[in-house]
């Protein structure tokens, strides 16, 4: 159920209520994604060291995998050590691996370099689940959504302004990139040792673990029904998503467009999305979740259906991608605040099996937008857009409180 309360929620009065302790996160989130290179640029890099296309491909998978394993770690770290000491050691683990990646870029110590890329990608985002976590935990429950809405603004801030930090770079030295993600995060975890506060999560009670610990833990999210409902609309949405970074530039390509275009569309995304998504959530939150998740999902879908119908026009696929971005605004915020709605004691893993599910589905996305659209040309925009509705659903059952647990509650 929406909270009813007398506070205000536009975008000001909510910043000016948020604790330090949140300012202090959110600008740490900042930083480290300013030097959030790796699967921006790791392609190029390997390419310019001297890897054939395919061999980047499947370092990108290996750092993608990593990525949905430390997903899954990061939130059983945060019940046995903290969120905070979460953060200090998987941005420590990041930096420690990143600093080391250029030793193994050469074609003749690939096999290295596929592991440490994958040990990189499970340190990395293991902080994320623990960020969350935090975050949730610190931010009043009236303003846990606007919460998460900022902590997107500030992740896609820093993904805005890392291209123009990497293009200085790259005219130095290409292992720029790398050395400087890793001081990012070294920064990052100094940040959060001092500034952020030693929050210990809740653990299960002796008669919630009776005698099989962590397992019996995640046995109750196994049997959670709805939640994979939730799951399931995250991991179809996220495949839809991540199309217009690789499906889009297909059909730019095929249909003669020039390449600036591309920029164009993804410099209007990420414009959209900074000056938009405060005010936006402030709107939304005063909806019941499911609607927001269930609405901005629909969205999404038809935004993406769109681009099928653009024709060749240029000004369609800006409108498109306009349209599609309000989706995410609407949906994003809410959808990554749900799991935190849970009890303490098994919060961490319920966000960390969302985050893992995103990773997935971001790491499943290129795969299946590359093999749609040599089958199917066009037609990966209809299919879609017909699985945004599917997500759309998924998320309406997913976020449904059952009456009965909502009398009890």
């Amino acid at each position: 159920m929406t909270p009813i309360t007398d506070k205000p929620t536009g975008v000001l009065a909510v910043l000016r209520r948020t604790p330090t302790p949140v300012r202090y996160l959110l600008g740490g989130v900042l930083v480290n994604q300013l030097g959030a290179f790796v699967q921006t640029f790791m392609v190029l890099y390997l390419v310019f060291r001297g890897f054939s296309a395919g061999q980047a491909g499947l370092a990108i998978a290996a750092y993608s995998i990593g990525s949905v394993l430390g997903g899954l770690a990061g939130g059983e770290l945060v019940h046995r050590i903290g969120p905070r000491a979460t953060i200090f050691a998987a941005m420590l683990g990041s930096a420690a691996v990143l600093a080391v990646v250029p030793l193994f870029a050469s074609p003749g110590m690939f096999v290295a370099l596929l592991v440490a890329l994958l040990l990189a990608g499970l340190a990395t985002q293991s902080y994320r689940p623990a960020a969350a976590v935090l975050l949730s935990e610190l931010m009043p429950a009236d303003d846990r959504v606007m919460g998460f809405s900022m902590m997107r603004t500030a992740l896609n801030l820093g993904a805005s302004l890392s291209p123009l930090i990497a293009a200085g770079l790259i005219l130095l030295d290409w292992n720029l990139l790398l050395w400087f993600d890793s001081a990012t995060a070294v920064l990052y975890a100094f940040l959060a040792i001092r500034l952020l506060p030693d929050h210990r999560v809740e653990r299960e009670a002796p008669a919630e673990r009776a005698d099989t610990g962590t397992r019996a833990a995640y046995a109750t999210l196994v049997r959670d029904g709805r939640f994979w409902f939730f799951l399931a609309s995250v991991l179809i949405g996220s495949v839809v998503y991540v199309q217009y970074t690789v499906a889009l530039p297909l059909k730019i390509t095929a249909e003669g467009h020039p390449t600036w275009l591309y920029s164009v569309v993804l410099v209007t995304a990420s414009a959209v999305l900074i000056l938009c998504e405060l005010k936006i959530t402030s709107f939304v939150t005063r909806w019941p979740g499911r609607v927001a998740a269930t609405a901005g999902t629909a969205l999404m879908g038809l935004g993406v259906a769109g681009f099928g119908l653009s024709g060749g026009s240029a000004v369609a696929l800006i409108v498109c991608t306009v349209v599609f971005v309000f989706g995410i605004m609407i949906n994003g915020p809410t959808m990554f605040a749900y799991p935190s709605s849970f009890p303490s004691s098994v919060k961490a893993r319920y966000i960390s099996a969302h985050q893992a599910t995103f990773g997935l589905g971001m790491a499943l996305g290129p795969l299946f937008g590359v093999a749609t659209w040599v089958a199917l040309g066009n037609g990966v925009w209809w299919l879609c857009g017909a699985l945004g509705l599917v997500a759309a659903v998924c998320a309406l059952l997913g976020m449904t409180t059952p009456r009965a647990r909502t009398a009890t509650a």
